[in-house]
């Protein structure tokens, strides 16, 4: 039987990383974990519990207590929990999207939950996603990928899936936004968007979910 590897995709928002993630876990039978959606439990927490997302050691008092948790019985329909209640749909709301470059910017938060990701990787058999786990989380991981898509591309992605759930949105303040958010993920100080020098690059646009992870498996399998 082959040996269970680990794997870390990484990338820019919206560039399918954790589309891809999911179906590339499910076909592996590998453990799943979406880094980003702990960065925004902790930053609907932080906006819940109405702190300064600048604020970063009362956000780390605020993380310590805090428990981050998936369940699944189907990863398409992995659900996020926060000290037992579950917040899947409550992190996708846009004014958390507008705030967890900010909260998750901080060196002591990013220490916090680059241990608590590199405990749930530590066996292998996983697959990760984030904008740092080649470089921070899991740099000795065996797979890294490093996907990448145009902002149209990308703020189209984000239109049809926000549009699919009954949300009104700007076509053109998407493409703004994601390009602020490129910027602000690429330059922080700490852990900043960056893709690590053994990974390999793959350009999604134009591409399906099934292609991407297609082309994952091709790799896998050399």
């Amino acid at each position: 039987m082959r040996r269970k590897i680990s794997i870390a995709i990484d990338g820019p928002a919206s560039a399918g990383k954790s589309t891809v993630a999911k179906l590339l876990a499910q076909k592996l039978n590998y453990i799943y974990v979406d880094t980003g959606a702990m960065y925004r439990v902790l930053t609907y927490a932080v906006l819940k519990a109405q702190l300064d997302p600048g604020d970063e050691n009362k956000i780390l008092s605020l993380l310590k207590k805090m428990t981050i948790s998936f369940t699944s019985e189907d990863l398409s329909q992995q659900r996020v929990w926060m000290n037992g209640e579950d917040v899947t749909e409550e992190i996708r709301a846009d004014v958390v999207t507008n705030n967890v470059s900010e909260v998750s910017a901080h060196k002591k938060i990013r220490e916090e939950m680059v241990a608590r990701q590199q405990a749930m990787g530590a066996d292998g058999g996983v697959v990760m996603d984030g904008r740092d786990i080649g470089t921070a989380v899991m740099p000795k991981a065996e797979l890294k990928i490093f996907l990448v898509a145009s902002v149209e591309e990308r703020a189209r992605r984000r239109y049809e899936e926000n549009i699919s759930k009954g949300m009104t949105v700007d076509f053109e303040t998407l493409k703004r936004e994601i390009a602020e958010r490129d910027y602000k993920d690429s330059h922080r100080k700490n852990s900043p968007l960056v893709q690590a020098a053994d990974a390999v690059k793959i350009d999604t646009t134009g591409m399906t979910i099934e292609e991407v992870v297609s082309e994952i498996e091709k790799i896998i399998e050399i």
